[in-house]
Order: structure tokens, then sequence, then C-alpha cells
């Protein structure tokens, strides 16, 4: 059972992603973040570095982002010349049938015989910025469909690996080359499969159309410059994962669930009925029991159901996970099986904590050793079997003699942390806070001023459950309380367990945080 929950935060959008209630993956889509991998800028080269073979270029982030003369792609010169072209007359080029392209250029070639300072140039992101790196770009622009994707100045027609059957790729080669536009390459997505020629077709028409609407923004456009914006964090994970399918998808966002609704409208017609929009009054993330699932995932340590836990480290250059049996032994089972059935669980949540904290780069793995040759295969295969359901590129390496397991994973934007922990805001980390009664005094001099000076109507406090429930039955009962002493007004006092136990929001009835 898959389930997507889209839930408004304060900057922007909480993404989550869950296999049979269990937390897999989790996005964070900031409403300010205009740097989003597969968006296309026209940008200005700033420097040209020959010890890399690269350059910096100027796209609007306020770092320079690092092209790569390999990134350029063999027909780098046409695109260019397009580029050129479409910037002084907007219908010059409207079909690539037309366009007469330039001979590859040398892979071992020189970024200085291509480029020079100040020009402008068409760039694609290939990876958000990381760290103290700016976005890393690709001249080998790819637009993104449902079962496609579109690659302009090629005329090859690939398709993915992960295609059951050699049958089914023939099958869908023979379709997409009977259809595709003149100097389009196409890869076929593995959502392709089973899939036939008229909705193959609808899909790269759409791919063209954006083409064609990023040719109309070029037109006369200044750099650094947008143009062509990548389909927002919560379509793009719907799109990539539309083979797996959905069986629920709730948010809380009325301008997505609009979103969303226009696109399975589109794409998804039968499937739109799985689209539903949360009314309830305690947060989506809460309602769902998630903030437990969060808080309990991004720890140092991750315990596990059979006793045993890990131990995740980070460095600049690589992620270290150590695997531990804890105090837990199976009984009636040798020092060797007990170790492999903990191995395989460990691998089990190793690869959910992949994907959850989107950890990218080198990964090692500190199995508990294992003597036997085949219970190192057995190991090794499950690993490997259950690393196929990431999206991301990956590659399993055998263990090693000391045990270890090496994985590289494609990182593409920064990996996501949640803090788990939480400094006291009254007390600073001494360990030691004011007593509740006193914390409800200070919210309830707030709350008098909010309605006395302020004239509120419809005031709501977001606090910790511990404190919501002090409120509403101490032996104060301050619900009541407010509700006589200012005239029958209420005020609504509602759960959130991602706030710490001093920590107190309060709302308008329009919805605005007030800050007190």
């Amino acid at each position: 059972m898959n389930e997507l929950v889209v839930s408004k935060a304060e900057d922007g959008l909480r993404i989550a992603l869950l296999e049979n209630k269990r937390l897999v993956e989790l996005h964070h889509e900031e409403t300010s973040n205009y740097f989003s991998v597969g968006d296309i800028f026209i940008g200005r080269v700033k420097k040209i570095v020959p010890g890399l073979n690269a350059a910096f270029v100027e796209i609007g982030h306020p770092k320079d982002a690092f092209l790569h003369y390999l990134d350029l792609g063999k027909q780098i010169r046409t695109l260019q010349k397009y580029v050129k072209m479409v910037n002084v007359d907007q219908g010059a080029v409207a079909n690539l049938g037309n366009f007469s392209p330039f001979p590859d250029i040398d892979k071992n070639g020189k970024m200085a015989n291509v480029f020079k300072a100040n020009q402008k140039i068409l760039v694609q992101v290939a990876k958000e910025a990381i760290s103290t790196k700016g976005p890393r770009l690709t001249c080998e622009v790819a637009l993104a469909g449902q079962y496609v994707i579109l690659m302009p100045f090629s005329n090859e027609v690939s398709a993915s690996r992960k295609i059951a059957t050699m049958a089914e790729k023939k099958r869908l080669r023979k379709l997409v080359e009977s259809i595709k536009p003149k100097d389009f390459g196409v890869i076929i997505r593995t959502a392709a499969t089973d899939i036939e020629i008229d909705e193959l077709k609808k899909d790269i028409d759409h791919l063209v159309h954006l083409w064609e609407d990023m040719s109309r923004a070029i037109y006369r456009a200044e750099a650094p410059s947008k143009v062509l914006r990548e389909q927002g964090r919560t379509t793009s994970i719907l799109r990539d994962m539309l083979s797996i399918g959905f069986d629920s998808i709730i948010t809380d966002d009325k301008a997505t669930y609009d979103e969303i609704g226009e696109y399975m409208r589109a794409r998804m017609p039968g499937r739109v009925k799985t689209l539903k929009l949360y009314n309830g009054k305690t947060n989506l993330y809460q309602q769902m029991r998630l903030e437990r699932q969060i808080k309990a995932a991004f720890g140092k340590t991750v315990t596990m159901a059979n006793g045993s836990y890990l131990v995740i480290e980070h460095t600049e250059a690589l992620h270290v996970i150590d695997v531990n049996s804890g105090s837990k032994y199976l009984q009636g089972e040798t020092l060797e099986d007990n170790a492999l059935k903990t191995n395989m669980e460990a691998a089990n949540e190793i690869a959910r904590q992949l994907r959850l904290r989107d950890m990218g780069g080198i990964v090692v793995v500190d199995f508990i050793d294992l003597k036997k040759p085949e219970n190192k295969k057995i190991l090794n295969d499950h690993f490997r079997s259950i690393m196929r359901h990431d999206r991301a590129k990956n590659t399993v390496l055998p263990i090693s003699k000391f045990g270890l397991v090496q994985i590289t994973r494609q990182r593409v934007r920064p990996e996501v942390n949640v803090k788990t922990t939480e400094t006291c805001p009254s007390c600073n980390g001494s360990g030691k806070i004011s007593a509740s009664i006193i914390l409800a005094d200070e919210i309830s001099n707030d709350v008098d001023f909010l309605m006395r000076q302020n004239k509120e109507r419809g005031l709501t406090l977001r606090v910790n459950p511990f404190v919501a429930a002090f409120l509403r039955h101490g032996f104060r009962n301050y619900i009541w309380k407010w509700f006589w002493k200012y005239n029958f007004r209420r005020v609504k006092v509602i759960d959130d367990q991602a706030l710490g136990f001093t920590e107190v929001k309060y709302v308008n009835g329009k919805g605005e945080e007030i800050k007190v």
C-alpha cells in the first residue's frame, strides 16, 4: 500500500511517501527555493577554469554554478546556434527538423575552445547546491515526461534497463521510432511498460509543447533568467512513481490539491478518486502519526524491531553505518545464524534510511561479521534486490574481507536532515524549566493581551500535547476561564507534537500566526 502525504509548512510543503504505513521518503519543498533539479536557465559564463576543464556559470544563485566539459554534450555547438537564433527570431526554428545541426564536438576537447567569458548559455540544473558547492549544470537538456524523456538534437531511442523483457523493449522502441519528431532523441521510462502508442504520442507531444514554450521564453531573454521550470516536487514524485501507483494521496493544502488534481485528470483520470483534501483541526502529520516516525527515524541511533540497532555517522566525504546486534540473542540459534538474521533486517532498514534521508555519494556499511561465504552471498544478494526499489541510481559492491559493504548512491540535492533533539527554550539546555503552572500563566497573559488589546476573534493556540492537557483539564481549566472572561469568545487549543514543551504559536481567525 503506497500513500503520499503532503502537508503545508511555514516555509513550503512537507512531502512524505509511505509504504504499508511506514515512512520511506521525506521531502521538503521550500517556496523560496527557485533552483530545483530539472530547471532550465539562460546563464552567463563568468569564468573559464582550464585546470578543471570547466566553467562557472551565473544563473542567479548566490553561488556560481559549475559546468564541466564532459557535461556539455556532443551537440553543444548546435544548441548554442539554436539559442542564438531563437533569441533573435522567436519563430525561426520552431521545428528542429528544419534546423541544420553542427558536427559533434571532440570529447577530449577544451572548455576554452567552446565558450568565452560573458557568453550566454542554455543550461539545466543537474544537482542542487550542496554544502559549500553551487549547483551543478549540464547542457544535455532533457525534458522528463510520464513515459519518456525527450532529448533535443539527438535521434537515438533507448529504453530503461528496468524494463523486464527484451521483447517489451523492442516493442516500445519500434512504437517510439514511428512517432517521435525529427532531431529529438527519446529515453523510454520503466513506467511505459505495456503502454500503447496513443499514450506514448500524447506524452511526446506534451514534451514538444514544453520545448516550444521554452523557445518562446528564450526570445530576447536576458541572462541570468529561468526559461523552463521543472514540476513541483509533489507532482514530480507522482510522475516518477506512476508505475507503482498510489492507493491514497492526501493533502491539507488547497493549492497543492488543485495542482495534483489537474495533473491526475490529464494523466491518470482513473486514479483521481485516490486524491483527498484534509480539513481536520489536528495537524495532518500528527493525525497520521508521522511526527513520531520522523523523530524516531532521523536520530544518530536507529533501533530495529528485534532489538538490534544502527549507528549512522556523517562526514563531508562519506556516510558510515554500523550494524549492532544489541543485547538480544535468539535462543536455539548459532552465532552465525543470529548474525545473518540481524544483518538481513539491518539491510532492509539501511535501504529505507538511504531513501528517507536521501543520503548520496559514498556509503560504507559495517555489517556483523559472517564466517560462511554462502551467508555473505545471501546477504549481498538480498541487499542488492531491495536497493533496486530505490529511484536514485546506486551501486552495491560485494562484501569485502573486512565485512564492509560499499555503496555509491546518486546525489542530486542536499541530504534531508531532521533535528531529533531539542534545546529547551526556557533553560537553554540546563535541564530545568519553569513549572507548567507558571507557563500557563504566561500563556494566559499573552491571550489577555491579544483578546483585549488586539481585539482578536477566533484565537487558536498550538501547543505541546502535555501543555494542552494542562490547559484543558488542569485544576483551573483555562479554556472555560477564558470563555467567561472574554464575553463568550472561545480560545481554541490544538495539540502539536512538533512543538517543544514551552513553545506556543498563536493563530488568528484568518489562519495567520501572531508574533507576541
